[in-house]
């Protein structure tokens, strides 16, 4: 029997600041993540070997790529248990790839969950998840919070109100070493941030007045954000705009998940990933 599907949702980071870089070049971060209502989907059922297929609009993205992070992070689990099992694995890719939306973290925090239950093993530490990549272990988790360290520090995110998102990505990938290797100038505070908000609005004027240190950066080695945000800064009802992660995804702000999807509507172009929806409780 086919295990059901493990859901891989969109990470967005509302606002990013860069703290600092340590000794080993690692960045240190502080973000505040949410998650959308929208994302990749992985199911699996037993077998005597791990495979993986993948399918969906962005399946040719990763035609080739060789050690997806789905497969590590099934290698990884299997390794930590001290099992040798194996796994026939579907991807189903919906989400733009090297997007900054996590994709390929949810892909691989999803394949440790679908697989901790398939095995009958205990879900991977957040270490182990750590080893995967910066995004993963806030992934794993899979619920907004407030993300520091080098991805490694999860605490509980203020108080979100109901509102709706709209995401688009003008078509292009943006390598994030890039990005950091072009970031210039002072590092950034902390956030400053509230116990939370009771409505959208108050929220993006509080978002307003922080940031995401990797949007300029990206900017400049991709000017196709730019197209992108002034496009979501002319929808009615826009309440913020900013670029997630280091890009090329960026997001808009809206008061309610049916003002989202009409902005998202408005928004399409036949180039572009749009969608616009609810933020995952």
């Amino acid at each position: 029997m086919t295990t059901p599907a493990e859901f891989a949702p969109a990470k967005v980071n509302l606002a990013l600041h860069v703290l600092g870089r340590r000794a080993d070049g690692y960045h240190v971060l502080d973000s505040l993540v949410v998650f959308a209502q929208v994302g990749d989907a992985l199911r699996a059922e037993p077998a005597e070997a791990l495979s993986l297929t993948v399918t969906g609009p962005f399946a040719a993205a990763l035609t080739g790529e060789g050690e997806n992070l789905v497969l590590r992070a099934a290698r990884a689990l299997a390794a930590a248990r001290g099992i040798a099992a194996g796994a026939r694995l579907t991807l189903d890719k919906r989400l733009p790839v090297a997007s900054g939306i996590g994709g390929g973290s949810a892909d691989a925090a999803a394949a440790l969950r679908l697989l901790a239950r398939l095995w009958r093993v205990p879900l991977a530490p957040a270490e182990l998840a750590l080893t995967l990549g910066a995004d993963v272990p806030v992934c794993l988790a899979g619920r907004a919070a407030r993300m520091g360290g080098i991805g490694d520090a999860l605490a509980p995110a203020p108080r979100l109100p109901p509102c709706g998102l709209v995401l688009v990505n003008p078509g292009v990938a943006v390598a994030t070493p890039a990005v950091f290797r072009a970031r210039g100038g002072a590092f950034s505070q902390p956030l400053d941030l509230p116990a939370g908000w009771t409505d959208a609005a108050s929220m993006a004027a509080d978002l307003t007045r922080l940031g995401n240190d990797l949007e300029a950066p990206a900017l400049a080695l991709q000017p196709a954000i730019g197209h992108v945000l002034a496009a979501l800064r002319s929808l009615p009802g826009a309440l913020l705009t900013r670029m997630s992660g280091s890009g090329a995804t960026c997001f808009a702000l809206f008061a309610s998940a049916e003002a989202a999807r009409k902005a998202a509507a408005r928004v399409a172009r036949p180039d572009w990933w749009s969608w616009g929806g609810a933020i995952r409780p």
